[in-house]
């Protein structure tokens, strides 16, 4: 027997990351994975356990439960200055289910997607299996996006995919950038797709959400690294009514609802001691400054992380795969795009002796 497969999932590679994730020995130290090396706070953590002892471990509401939605309505309002009703809140299975049905619920064929170049390796490919045609935004030398050549390429396009904090790069736009982008967008009837998970991460800069600066903007987020709960898998997106209601339809479909537990331990994350969010950056900021100093003395030139838990330096694939061969992971550039072939992108979400020790070792490769 002959299996035909669709032409949209034949056309995508597995992620990158996932598989140098999954070749690494016993020995290897993994700084190609983004992770949160903390526990899940013991607070949300109870409300887990409490939830399952009170049976509450059935489906709840396709949307969410009430409860949930709205204590996120309630951040985005107070952390945000964005107002979002609670119906127009969609609780997913992490960010990456909220990507995927917005791209569903959007795209038709040959719509154009454009995604910052390098970026997060899922943009480009959950546009493909819509049926989608991503284009590439090119990033400044500074790893910041090209306003200008993003204005250039928003003609007969039907999203622009914004992440802020930037994976892999660090960078954090600024506030005169995302305006002008959204604002550009909107003349040109396009929606921008804001992914804003890493917006806690952040280092002597300020975060801003894109809906602060337009209508055409859907924001999704999620629990995964601001609370350490990536394996939980809680998301969500918000935006206009018309929108939720499509993308409604397509998360009936293919999840039904987030899992119940999660959804009531996202509601004691929200809602509970924050405490732990600025232990975590923190501890992120002095990990990072350990990294970017150790590579920068080896003479790798590149910028300071802005924000999440990435560096991202420009190296030889030769380079990088003698690292990946001394046990150090760490995710090529062409996982993210095709502007950076000569780039590696290595995650400190791990502990500063773990960077140490990977730094060793990449420092008796260079010498």
């Amino acid at each position: 027997m002959v299996v035909k497969f669709s032409e949209r999932v034949a056309g995508i590679e597995i992620s990158g990351i996932r598989k140098i994730f999954e070749a690494a020995g016993p020995d290897s130290i993994n700084l190609g994975l983004g992770q949160p090396d903390f526990d899940t706070p013991q607070h949300i953590k109870d409300a887990a356990v409490r939830a399952i002892r009170e049976g509450r471990t059935g489906y709840t509401t396709n949307n969410g439960i009430p409860e949930l939605r709205a204590a996120i309505s309630r951040k985005f309002k107070n952390e945000n200055g964005i107002k979002y009703h609670p119906d127009q809140v969609i609780v997913t299975a992490g960010a990456s289910e909220a990507l995927h049905i917005v791209m569903q619920a959007l795209i038709n064929p040959g719509d154009r997607v454009l995604c910052g170049d390098p970026g997060f390796v899922s943009y480009a490919s959950l546009a493909i299996i819509a049926g989608g045609r991503p284009v590439s935004v090119p990033l400044t030398k500074t790893l910041h996006i090209d306003v200008e050549k993003a204005k250039s390429l928003m003609d007969k396009a039907k999203i622009f995919v914004l992440n802020t904090p930037g994976n892999p790069t660090g960078a954090v736009e600024s506030k005169e950038s995302i305006k002008a982008i959204v604002e550009y967008a909107a003349d040109k009837d396009v929606t921008v797709v804001s992914d804003e998970v890493y917006e806690h991460f952040i280092y002597g800069k300020k975060h801003y959400s894109a809906a602060q600066f337009g209508d055409n903007v859907i924001t999704i987020n999620a629990t995964s690294k601001t609370y350490a709960m990536t394996g939980w898998r809680l998301g969500y997106l918000a935006a206009s009514p018309e929108i939720v209601g499509q993308c409604l339809k397509v998360h009936q479909y293919c999840q039904a609802c987030a899992t119940s537990i999660s959804q009531y331990a996202a509601v004691a994350a929200y809602e509970g001691d924050q405490s732990a969010v600025a232990v975590m950056r923190d501890e992120y900021q002095v990990r990072r400054d350990l990294i970017w100093s150790g590579l920068t003395q080896m003479g790798f030139d590149f910028p300071k992380p802005e924000g999440a838990f990435y560096v991202f330096v420009p190296m030889k694939p030769e380079m990088t795969q003698k690292i990946i061969s001394s046990g150090v992971i760490a995710v090529p550039g062409t996982a993210f795009g095709v502007n950076a072939p000569e780039y590696t992108r290595f995650s400190y979400a791990t502990s500063r002796q773990n960077i140490m020790t990977a730094l060793e070792r990449i420092e008796k490769l260079v010498k």
